[in-house]
């Protein structure tokens, strides 16, 4: 079984950009991730629309607030 690592509407969480990354997972989509150091501890990783993965680099702060997509802060 996949995981999904798309954050789910609900989901809330904050931290900084650790690294970018993309891939054909399924060999037809191009499919955005950042891997992002938490505030709360640790690392995840969240798959992200192609416009913040362009906008975003190591180092830039996102947040994730409940109903919304996340956002470079």
């Amino acid at each position: 079984m996949a995981i999904s690592h798309k954050p789910g509407r609900d989901d809330a969480w904050e931290g900084e950009v650790v690294d970018k990354s993309r891939g054909m997972l399924d060999g037809a989509n191009m499919y955005h991730f950042v891997e992002v150091r938490l505030t709360g501890g640790g690392t995840e990783r969240f798959r992200v629309g192609r416009r913040l993965w362009k906008e975003v680099e190591a180092g830039d702060r996102i947040v994730k607030r409940p109903g919304a997509d996340p956002v470079k802060e």
